[in-house]
């Protein structure tokens, strides 16, 4: 299986209290396994808050809705070895 790497990471981002906010970070082979996002080191999971999907099979977003000020801190984006944050 070939090493998955990330080809282009993630961008810092500003936005208002109660607005969404999309991170998407594209890797070098589609179906990449052991993928994993994390805000301030928690680990995030699909969900009503937290968008997570995969678009054309390389390019992996997050979408955090509605966000407040606990939001604020380090989103990561892990594939293998390979990490990405803002």
């Amino acid at each position: 299986e070939p090493d998955v790497t990330i080809v282009s990471g993630l961008k810092d981002m500003v936005v208002f209290e109660g607005d969404d906010v999309t991170f998407q970070c594209q890797v070098s082979h589609e179906n990449a396994r052991d993928v994993e996002w994390k805000l301030q080191d928690v680990a995030l999971q699909n969900n009503e808050m937290n968008e997570i999907s995969v678009e054309k099979g390389k390019i992996h977003k997050l979408t955090l809705r509605k966000v407040t000020e606990q939001d604020i801190g380090t989103i990561a984006f892990r594939v293998g070895p390979h990490v990405s944050t803002a």
